[in-house]
């Protein structure tokens, strides 16, 4: 069975790019769609309205720094501290540029740190790569599930 992507992003247009980006490298993973940290943390951890999801980690988590309710830092901080979240690898896709943002992020433990790119190509082959490598390429830790690509 497929893990799916964990994409935490609350601006639409930011949504709809790198959902079509996802969808432009036909990878067969479910995206889950969360639109702050709060719903994040919630489906990770398998509460709220979560709460009645199917167990296991999500391939990767495509994370947004600046969110609504709880930041994408306080994300990752939490992924970081929990045993059963820890290894998920997560890639913090921001627009900020700012060093301390990026010195926070690795300190925490981010897995990558990819700014934005503005431009509409830049940016739709930044995420086919990220959803391409963290999906289909990267290793996971022995134990867990390997993904499989989808050919169609």
């Amino acid at each position: 069975m497929l893990k799916p992507i964990l994409l935490v992003e609350d601006d639409a247009r930011d949504l709809e790019l790198t959902l079509l980006a996802l969808e432009r490298t036909q990878l067969a993973n479910e995206v889950v769609i969360v639109r702050d940290g709060a719903a994040a943390l919630d489906y990770l951890l398998r509460e709220g309205e979560h709460a009645a999801r199917e167990p296991g980690n999500p391939a990767v988590i495509l994370l947004d720094l600046k969110l609504p309710k709880v930041n994408g830092l306080e994300v990752l901080q939490a992924v970081r501290s929990s045993e059963q979240l820890r290894s998920i690898p997560v890639v913090m896709l921001t627009s900020s540029q700012e060093e301390s943002d990026v010195m926070r992020s690795y300190s925490l433990g981010v897995n990558a740190y990819v700014v934005k790119p503005v431009e509409f190509k830049q940016f739709i082959s930044a995420i086919a790569d990220l959803g391409m490598f963290w999906a289909v390429l990267n290793e996971p830790p022995p134990g867990s599930v390997k993904t499989a690509r989808h050919n169609g």
